[in-house]
């Protein structure tokens, strides 16, 4: 009875306090993909991701229905750091769900006119600005005051058509906003030179120091709190910090309402020793040997960290002397000379790019090609498994059919047979004065496809987690490239199968299953079949290394058929944005040759970098990883049709 009238009071006075339209509202999982195609086609960096943004505390003045209600302490604003373009997880300010929509996509164009300035703009803004007023100023609040009405006035400038769109938005915000009337002197200043900076862009300069009571003014929801590339690479030992903090990698399941933390660095503090008072410990009373208590150790885990964690509105990370790579390397260390493959030759330099310094570092990795012991039981040959031979045999049966057949080619100069309507009409143009043809006969002709295709399979560690109660990430992966060349088999394509994995940029390793020159058979099975899990996943030096080996390939169409299941990420900081410009980059290396790339990929956020990588019509996302066997053969059937 007691949680029923709770809630019910809950409900009321939340309601009663207003400020929200819940049947208006607009959530960023429903527009996160428009808003992502809006900010690049505004010209917005291309390499930053769409998120959810964090609900921080802002400290304004607030009614007593809302103190009441507990509501509104916390607002959820967009920014932009170095990766990624944060946005609000859920809209719900405004009355009209067109307009909450709209204010989604004037974020994303203002983070477009901020990342796209031009000094011109700003020498024009700096110069139109009146003087800061006399007395202190708020520098922090000035600055995002001043970064605003600059990336606004951009905005405008370069787009004019959604200027109507922003004095709507205008209008509607201001109309949410408390009065000035309704508000303490020195407040009530500050609010009339926001409403000011919102009407006219470029009209005010700087906001004048608040008193030691007043508060803030109320977050403006047409700006975005930060614009700034924080890089917090340093705090972790790999990738970048925003990354990091938000879980490093990406994993299935993960939709945009997510909430990231701010990161920031911290010291680590000293410890601190206190004073030791003798006493006496046999004075203490204990019970715990009578009863059965359960006594809790540091490595316990925490059944509300999620919880906790999600309550935090900044996440602090720092360095400590602690040693933790010890607990890990069990499944890192790299396996001895006699259980690991054969590796063949003594590596392969390899360039990456390094879009911070905009620099194509050369041989700056290492890839070393390996291939299975001979001697190897897990590599023995082996047949198809009987799980896979009905879907074989159907696939069989549809890839036959691409098989081009053979076919008479009519009045031909030389031939295998005559052409008995070219000699009738020989016959009768000779009968008539006509010069006859010499083109009598048939010839019968085959026509094959000259097509190449090299699969590479990612091997990385997180192939290890499970699927299904019966299958893993790398399970799935092995019977797609069983299926995968059983299924090239009926068609007679050149093709071959590869797997990488990488352990920093001093070993790349890249397995070879089953070359152009091999053929598949019971041999290529087993290989395939003693494939495992390892390690991490530096896709550009192996899409490098495969464009290479496609290269030496004549056939006039070569396809790069990329499989896997995350981001790039490897330890030594190809992670996050660096990863993925490095991969970009060798993707545009290898259609500058005439390869055609394609991803399959089961990662659930891959539609949120994948075409920034392979273009919107380069890869596939495949939901339900258990289909990946059957479909493989069916994407690669629509490339090559």
């Amino acid at each position: 009875m007691e949680e029923s009238v709770g809630l019910l009071w809950h409900r009321l006075i939340t309601r009663a306090a207003g400020g929200h339209f819940p049947k208006a509202a607009v959530r960023l999982k429903d527009i996160e993909k428009v808003a992502g195609v809006f900010f690049r086609a505004l010209g917005g960096d291309p390499g930053l991701r769409v998120a959810a943004a964090t609900a921080d505390a802002h400290g304004a003045r607030r009614s007593l229905l809302q103190r009441l209600a507990g509501a509104d302490e916390r607002l959820a604003r967009g920014r932009m750091d170095i990766s990624t373009l944060r946005l609000p997880p859920e809209i719900d300010a405004l009355p009209e769900r067109s307009l909450n929509r709209d204010l989604y996509l004037w974020l994303a164009a203002l983070a477009a006119g901020h990342a796209d300035g031009d000094a011109d703009t700003d020498a024009a803004v700096d110069a139109a600005l009146p003087p800061p007023p006399q007395g202190q100023i708020d520098v922090e609040a000035s600055r995002e005051l001043r970064e605003n009405q600059r990336a606004t006035l951009r905005a405008l400038k370069r787009w004019p058509g959604i200027e109507a769109r922003y004095r709507r938005l205008v209008d509607a915000v201001i109309a949410q906003r408390r009065p000035p009337s309704k508000l303490p002197p020195a407040e009530a200043e500050r609010e009339t030179l926001l409403r000011q900076a919102m009407h006219a862009p470029g009209s005010v300069a700087a906001l004048p120091a608040l008193p030691l009571k007043a508060k803030p003014a109320q977050p403006v929801l047409l700006w975005l709190s930060d614009f700034r590339s924080k890089d917090v690479s340093g705090l972790t030992g790999s990738g970048s910090g925003a990354e990091a903090a938000e879980g490093g990698n990406s994993r299935p399941g993960r939709d945009a309402s997510e909430q990231a933390h701010r990161v920031e660095r911290q010291e680590n503090a000293p410890e601190k020793h206190g004073m030791i008072i003798p006493f006496r410990a046999e004075s203490l009373l204990s019970v715990a040997e009578f009863i059965k208590v359960k006594r809790s150790t540091d490595d316990d885990p925490d059944d509300n960290a999620a919880d906790a964690a999600a309550n935090l509105e900044h996440l602090s990370i720092t360095r400590d002397n602690e040693r933790v790579a010890s607990k890990v390397r069990f499944d890192l260390d790299l396996p001895s000379a006699a259980e690991d493959d054969v590796v063949l030759g003594e590596g392969i330099p390899l360039p990456e790019w390094d879009y911070r310094k905009n620099l194509l570092r050369e041989d700056h990795v290492r890839l070393i090609e390996l291939s299975a012991a001979a001697h190897d039981p897990r590599a023995a040959p082996c047949p198809l498994p009987e799980p896979l031979r009905r879907t074989a045999r159907r696939l069989h049966r549809q890839f036959a059919a691409l098989t081009p057949g053979r076919r008479w080619l009519k009045a031909q100069g030389d031939g295998s047979e005559l052409d008995v309507d070219a000699v009738v009409r020989a016959a009768t143009d000779r009968a008539s004065g006509h010069h006859p043809s010499d083109q009598l006969y048939l010839s019968l002709e085959k026509r094959e496809r000259d097509l190449a295709c090299l699969a590479l399979a990612d091997l990385s560690l997180s192939t290890d987690a499970w699927v299904s109660s019966e299958a893993r990430v790398i399970d799935v992966i092995r019977d797609s490239l069983l299926l995968f060349g059983e299924a090239l088999m009926a068609t007679g394509d050149r093709f071959a199968l590869c797997g990488f994995s990488s352990v920093k940029r001093s070993n790349v390793r890249f397995h070879r299953l089953k070359d152009f020159d091999q053929r598949f058979d019971d041999r290529a099975r087993g290989r395939i079949m003693a494939i495992k899990p390892g390690y991490y996943t530096r896709l550009g030096a192996a899409i490098r290394h495969a464009t290479s080996i496609l290269d030496k390939q004549s056939a006039a169409r070569r396809i790069l058929l990329i499989l896997s299941d995350g981001k790039p990420n490897d330890l030594d900081l190809y992670d996050g944005r660096y990863g993925i410009e490095d991969t970009r980059v060798a993707i545009v290396e290898a259609r500058g040759r005439g390869i055609v790339p394609f991803c399959v990929t089961i990662d659930r956020e891959g539609a949120s970098y994948l075409p920034h990588l392979f273009g919107p019509a380069g890869f596939a996302v495949i939901r339900q990883p258990d289909e990946l066997p059957a479909r493989l053969p069916m994407f690669y059937a629509q490339l090559t049709r």
